[in-house]
């Protein structure tokens, strides 16, 4: 497990006064508010947000020291971290990203499968990306019926990977 866990990414510029989109990674988007400072991945850096508003599927968010559009720009696609310690507990069937990515995957008899790479949500929940040891990625959705056993001090998931279906049969 990583002591510090990515809560939030820095989008495009939103407007001419320096705020943002911020893209959150917490169940509760605006819960990323009680985290600051929110750092850099490297640390070097570190904002807390003046002000925020919902907007259709992100955030608009004011950080203090932002406040040129050009100063906004420098900041796309920053990911915004925090110290484990100051997130809260999480339930027993919760996990951070972050402690799913360089898992082990194994399927129901204990076949390798491959290593979780990313985990990515597009909108429609979480999808694994999962690199096999012969190259390559395959996207499996996380939920409990694909991935039901999850062992994160094992360094391993479970996964029972969908039946092939076969393509229709064309018709004349």
């Amino acid at each position: 497990m990583t002591d510090r866990v990515c809560v939030a990414q820095i989008g495009a510029p939103h407007g001419v006064r320096g705020e943002v989109r911020l893209w959150t990674f917490t169940a509760d988007p605006m819960a990323v508010t009680r985290y600051a400072p929110l750092q850099t991945e490297d640390g070097k850096q570190a904002f807390e947000i003046e002000a925020v508003r919902p907007a259709k599927g992100h955030l608009v968010a004011r950080l203090r020291g932002i406040d040129t559009r050009e100063a906004a720009e420098r900041l796309t696609n920053v990911k915004l971290f925090v110290p484990r310690e100051r997130l809260p507990e999480i339930e027993a069937d919760e996990f951070y990203h972050a402690d799913l990515v360089g898992l082990r995957v194994e399927d129901e008899n204990g076949s390798e499968i491959g290593a979780v790479i990313a985990v990515h949500n597009f909108g429609a929940g979480d999808l694994l990306e999962i690199q096999p040891p012969d190259g390559g990625a395959m996207l499996l959705p996380f939920t409990e019926t694909v991935v039901p056993e999850v062992d994160i001090k094992g360094g391993r998931l479970v996964v029972v990977l969908p039946e092939e279906t076969e393509a229709p049969e064309e018709k004349d």
